[in-house]
């Protein structure tokens, strides 16, 4: 996939139904000027625009950029290769897919590989150049995970929750990590997810055998994240309640939801988006490699994993699902279209809550003044039609 960028920073879009964090705008207007935005609000209103740049959504909406905080790549590509070609070729493709910003996304590994991630997306970040959805940091997939609950995590590489290893890595790679996700009864994980905290880290709990018990202990320690919720976890049971029932129940725990109608029935995500009303819905793809291409034999980490009928599995006939090939404007529209959600609901699971977990809501997340140029424009189908990032648009082509 080749990506081309048209040079104008400065560019208004008309005619729009504006998404903003309280109210759709019916015939909105949004100004950018040198990648900022300069104006949200009403065509009628809208300061007269001297530059020449002007795009007419005809009555699509005009939403901001998703930002995806677990995908583990895409276009044949994965994230546990990482070089400068296989960061390029996976932001690309999310770009293209409406994806904004996002998190690469590591597996459960050993030492050495997930250092060697590390090491090629800082320098990648360092570097400044990123042609693609821009990458905000890491999410640490485990090693640190219930060998009970692997889904497609390679079991040969789980070890028990290590300090030393996140304190080296954050000294090494300063703030790159954003998110680690671990089963909390694991031994160590307490003081890990304490650790995490006080370095504004995010700690999720994912992989995980946790009673309820066990997952209240950890918010007390600053557990603050559930990992694909309903997926590798303690199901709900009414005496049981378990991690799922945790993750329910707590109004401080952020959920995470595979909105593909594969991972999570309709109904399931319908019930969590009723409970996570206060910024803590948010939507991921988990996308592996396959995401972009058709059925076929692919790699998740060092894992095969075989896709059927656009379903993702571990080629064992255990039916254990591996990642996805979801995107993220088609989890927005399922939101909308399959669970019931509002357009004000699905984009904020899609970009405002990513954001504010990230610390980057001042920055992006929402179309406000001042913030940096991220923006959809959708046609009345929910269909792409202009993709801007930093307010230089994008074209992608195969």
């Amino acid at each position: 996939m080749s990506i081309s960028t048209d040079v104008p920073h400065s560019f208004q879009i008309i005619h729009g139904r504006v998404v903003t964090p309280t109210k759709v705008i019916e015939n909105g207007t949004v100004q950018v000027q040198d990648q900022t935005i300069t104006y949200v609000g009403s065509t009628a209103n809208a300061p007269i625009w001297k530059e020449q740049t002007t795009y007419d959504a005809k009555s699509g909406l005009v939403i901001p950029g998703f930002i995806d905080i677990h995908v583990h790549g895409g276009m044949g590509a994965d994230f546990m290769d990482s070089d400068p070609h296989v960061l390029d070729t996976i932001t690309s493709f999310h770009a293209s897919q409406g994806t904004t910003a996002l998190l690469a996304t590591t597996m459960t590994a050993p030492h050495a590989d997930i250092d060697h991630v590390l090491e090629q997306v800082y320098a990648y970040m360092q570097n400044g150049q990123m042609p693609g959805a821009q990458i905000e940091g890491v999410h640490l997939e485990g090693p640190f995970i219930s060998p009970k609950w692997p889904g497609a995590q390679n079991p040969e590489h789980i070890v028990l929750p290590n300090i030393e290893w996140l304190e080296q890595w954050e000294s090494r790679y300063p703030g790159l990590i954003k998110q680690l996700t671990l089963a909390p009864e694991r031994e160590g994980a307490l003081e890990l997810i304490s650790w995490l905290r006080q370095h504004d880290i995010t700690a999720a709990a994912g992989h995980t055998d946790a009673s309820y018990e066990e997952i209240m202990l950890a918010v007390e320690q600053g557990l603050n994240h559930a990992v694909h919720t309903f997926n590798a976890m303690t199901p709900l049971h009414h005496r049981k309640p378990g991690v799922a029932g945790a993750v329910l129940s707590t109004p401080s725990i952020h959920a995470e939801i595979i909105a593909d109608g594969i991972h999570v029935h309709p109904a399931a995500v319908s019930i969590l988006a009723q409970l996570k009303q206060q910024d803590n819905l948010i939507l991921i793809t988990d996308a592996m490699s396959a995401a972009g291409l058709g059925d076929g034999e692919y790699m998740l980490g060092d894992q095969p994993v075989k896709v059927l009928n656009g379903i993702a599995t571990l080629p064992d006939d255990s039916g254990t699902l591996a990642g996805s090939r979801l995107t993220m404007i088609e989890g927005f529209r399922f939101l909308i279209q399959q669970v019931g959600l509002s357009i004000l609901q699905a984009s904020a699971a899609g970009s405002g809550n990513p954001a504010r977990e990230l610390g980057l809501y001042e920055q992006t997340g929402s179309l406000e003044i001042g913030k940096r140029a991220d923006i959809l424009v959708l046609n009345p189908d929910m269909e792409l039609q202009h993709i801007f990032i930093k307010g230089l648009l994008k074209s992608y082509n195969e």
